[in-house]
């Protein structure tokens, strides 16, 4: 079994040191499997570089990378900005939030903190936390960002992760109309003034698996099947 694993463990290694790795887009290194062209990178792991600035893609829209920790296969985008600072909308409202697709190898990692402002009485039947004491309120009577959704008697706050929010955040008219979200916010040790340096919404991507071993897989599998049928026959 070692053995086995070291095997991959090297594979892995050749397959990506074989790889090109893209260029920066402007200053930020673009770290491999992400891929801002056709010939670096790994074409499902697609970013773009527009302007000297990376946007992130998702089925309905596209956001700006903020920031990138190869190390831990993370990445962090900006969410959509409010319609106006006189309204509690956000701007992909229409879209209806954040959708990843399910296809790709990202998903919203569990370090991210969403409040949804203007909601409806719908919201009250899920598990979110909308009480009077839930920190989506503490945020919008605290700073300017939210104001506008401060007078509104209704917000929610959760924390992501699990299978409901691990490709999307969903807003609509029926459920909440806006969001902030923040990363690994610590609500009881940061000043409210200072949320705002964690905003963004935290994604992750799997490691690709190099082609070489998904051959070796493949075969594995035919052979466990092959295995199988001749011990039925006995």
């Amino acid at each position: 079994m070692a053995q086995k694993k070291l095997f991959f463990f090297l594979l892995r290694l050749v397959a990506e040191a074989n790889a090109k790795q893209c260029p920066p887009c402007g200053s930020t290194p673009v770290p491999y499997p992400l891929s801002t062209g056709a010939d670096c990178g790994d074409p499902s792991y697609k970013i773009r570089c527009v302007n000297a600035s990376l946007v992130f893609d998702t089925v309905n829209g596209s956001y700006p990378i903020t920031s990138i920790t190869p190390a831990t296969q993370r990445l962090v985008i900006r969410p959509a900005p409010f319609v106006s600072a006189a309204s509690c909308v956000t701007t992909d409202l229409p879209d209806h939030g954040i959708q990843l697709k399910d296809s790709l190898p990202f998903n919203v990692t569990s370090s991210n903190t969403i409040m949804l402002f203007n909601c409806t009485t719908n919201v009250l039947e899920s598990p979110l936390n909308c009480t009077a004491a839930s920190l989506c309120h503490v945020y919008a009577n605290a700073t300017t960002d939210a104001a506008a959704c401060g007078p509104l008697p209704l917000c929610c706050t959760f924390v992501t992760g699990g299978s409901t929010t691990a490709h999307s955040i969903r807003i609509r008219e029926r459920g909440c109309s806006a969001y902030r979200s923040f990363v690994n916010l610590n609500p009881g040790g940061t000043p409210v003034a200072q949320w705002a340096e964690r905003a963004g919404l935290e994604l992750q991507w799997a490691l690709p698996v190099p082609s070489e071993l998904s051959a070796v897989e493949s075969r594995q599998e035919e052979l466990k099947d092959v295995t199988k049928e001749e011990q039925r026959r006995w």
